[in-house]
């Protein structure tokens, strides 16, 4: 996995590309949301656009950085979720804890 990261309206958009499975995708997606959360921007979107496909790793990743930017007054929402993961959202019944928008501005906007 590469990660892009930009900020657009004072939201942290983070921008997964290939597959989240774990090991070193953990690490690199936590380093950035404690980055982003001593800076103070605690709202922060995660762009699924690019990723291929994601194990139960990468939801443990996706849960993981729901909880610390929960556990430091923030938030995470999810933006353009494809087919796939929103299959696994929806089996592991996560759909009910993440809030995900069809598009990144749509995301951004929520936040209001």
């Amino acid at each position: 996995m590469r990660l892009t990261d930009r900020e657009q309206g004072g939201v942290i958009i983070l921008e997964p590309k290939g597959k989240i499975m774990g090991g070193p995708d953990a690490s690199l997606l936590h380093d950035k949301l404690y980055e982003c959360i001593e800076s103070d921007k605690k709202r922060v979107v995660i762009d699924l656009a690019q990723v291929d496909w994601m194990n139960s790793t990468g939801l443990g990743i996706l849960i993981s950085s729901y909880t610390t930017l929960r556990n430091h007054d923030g938030e995470l929402k999810l933006a353009n979720v494809t087919d796939k993961i929103q299959s696994l959202l929806t089996i592991t019944k996560l759909v009910t804890v993440f809030e995900a928008h069809d598009s990144v501005d749509a995301a951004i906007k929520s936040f209001d």
